[in-house]
């Protein structure tokens, strides 16, 4: 969005942002001073309440200044954290005031326990963020990107048949029983009692960048929310944050075994996204087909339709009417 910000929490633990720039010289106030309450430009020492922007003192006044100190702002914007998150609303530029009461809350790494394991895994990707999302929602390239012992390999392809169903602002890949040819879903199996029986996973996707993934089984769950969030125009990050109750009593060994495969598994993402980087850099003619393709068509439909809907406020038409069985093989 090419918008710097400056983040952090508050000596009570509020989260706060501020635009990266004091209103004085311009300077980044992430070179400053933060004391938990305050913020302190490194150019000519003008602090700045963290959580509200407003200016509280200016070194350089002298005692009979009339300097409406106050009415001075590092402009601010609402933030939330949550599960390592930090959620900030950027509103349109026409001068409106948010009201924060009307935002909604932050979104959540789903659980369904009291005591749970949360980690976090993080890379970058070397393309746009709607390649990035695309390729987070693509179905059938598991076993080419993916290809490894503790995964799935290319002799595990077969025809697959999934029901979708819109939602809110995304859609649904409805509850069903996960690939018996991927190890972690082996594993699952295993903790809720060996049978596959009962194992359910559902996958949303939700704009602008969202993916929810929730395998359950009994009282056994794993579930994960992953972001695609834009650095620049041509690079974007995806963020991976999991959590699940399963095998708690073996978190020391279990952590840095699920981190360890997990970095793997998104790494071959990665290079795959560094390779058609490459591709791209001609800009070649790009097709998507049905049915493997068709949750992109959504996504760039979703897309337009959120946006339509705002550029002439009347409510957003779902591209997604109904819900639809897509079959492909993977």
């Amino acid at each position: 969005m090419g918008r710097p910000l400056v983040i952090g929490r508050s000596a009570s633990g509020e989260a706060f942002a501020l635009q990266d720039a004091c209103p004085h010289r311009g300077i980044p106030l992430s070179y400053g001073h933060f004391d938990g309450t305050a913020i302190e430009c490194a150019y000519h020492g003008w602090q700045f309440e963290a959580l509200s922007g407003r200016c509280l003192k200016i070194p350089s006044l002298t005692s009979d200044a009339t300097l409406k100190v106050e009415r001075i702002c590092a402009r601010g914007f609402p933030s939330r954290e949550a599960d390592g998150f930090f959620w900030v609303f950027v509103p349109d530029d026409d001068g409106r005031a948010v009201d924060t009461l009307e935002l909604p809350p932050p979104p959540r790494v789903p659980t369904f326990s009291e005591r749970f394991v949360l980690t976090h895994l993080a890379l970058e990707l070397p393309c746009t963020m709607d390649h990035g999302i695309i390729g987070l929602m693509d179905p059938a390239h598991g076993p080419f990107v993916h290809q490894s012992w503790w995964w799935r390999g290319r002799h595990s392809i077969h025809e697959k048949a999934k029901r979708f169903e819109p939602i809110p602002n995304g859609f649904r890949m409805s509850a069903h029983q996960p690939s018996a040819n991927s190890a972690p879903y082996k594993l699952m199996r295993l903790a809720g009692g060996g049978s596959a029986e009962g194992l359910r996973t559902t996958i949303d996707f939700v704009l602008p960048n969202m993916r929810f993934e929730v395998v359950r089984f009994g009282q056994a769950w794993f579930s994960t929310l992953t972001t695609v969030t834009p650095i620049d125009r041509d690079v974007c990050r995806i963020d991976v944050r999991a959590a699940w109750n399963i095998f708690r009593w073996a978190t020391p060994l279990v952590l840095p075994i699920g981190r360890f495969f997990g970095k793997k598994f998104i790494a071959q993402d990665q290079r795959t996204m560094e390779r058609q980087a490459e591709g791209l850099k001609t800009q070649p003619s790009l097709m998507l087909i049905d049915d493997a393709d068709r949750p992109a068509k959504w996504y760039f439909q979703l897309k337009q339709a959120l946006l339509d809907s705002r550029r002439d406020k009347t409510e957003m038409t779902h591209p997604l009417k109904a819900p639809v069985i897509l079959r492909w093989r993977s």
